[in-house]
């Protein structure tokens, strides 16, 4: 699942036109400046161990009620909105500069492809999709394909 992911990346990252300007600051200058997408705790956090030990988390798991909003941590336009396997219902934001962020296992999707977002705007709610036996939202941010940590980014 995790190369699955890595692949759907790859080649978005490939057939993306640059993100044209918008009236913002880079995403790169917005470190310890964003917020979390969706109110609750932190589950699992970026580069904890996974299963037996041998892959790590790339993004972090919040542990939030199902049904609370999931909301863009920053400027973007939607390029992935559907089903993923181990991923649930997933969206893809791309900010510009390589950067995008991941929101995984989610109840319902509220963007479609193409579409623009603002920080703090309704993009999904909270599920278990996925696999997941409680509800969370996995949350990734990565730069030119490779995963980052989110906690740099969040206030």
């Amino acid at each position: 699942q995790a190369a699955e992911l890595g692949e759907l990346v790859a080649a978005l990252a490939r057939i993306l036109p640059d993100m044209p300007d918008v009236d913002a600051e880079p995403f790169a200058g917005q470190t310890d400046r964003l917020a979390w997408p969706t109110k609750g705790s932190i589950v699992k956090r970026f580069g904890e161990s996974r299963a037996d030990g041998r892959l790590k988390w790339q993004g972090v798991l919040l542990g939030a009620p199902a049904g609370s909003d999931v909301r863009a941590v920053y400027h973007g336009r939607v390029v992935f909105s559907d089903w993923l396997d181990g991923m649930g219902l997933l969206m893809i934001i791309e900010h510009g500069d390589g950067y995008i962020s991941l929101y995984g296992h989610n109840q319902d999707l509220l963007k479609d492809v193409g579409e623009w977002v603002v920080p703090d705007e309704m993009i999904a709610h909270v599920g278990d999709s996925g696999g997941r036996p409680t509800a969370g939202l996995y949350f990734e941010i990565r730069k030119n394909g490779e995963p980052v940590n989110p906690g740099k980014w969040i206030r």
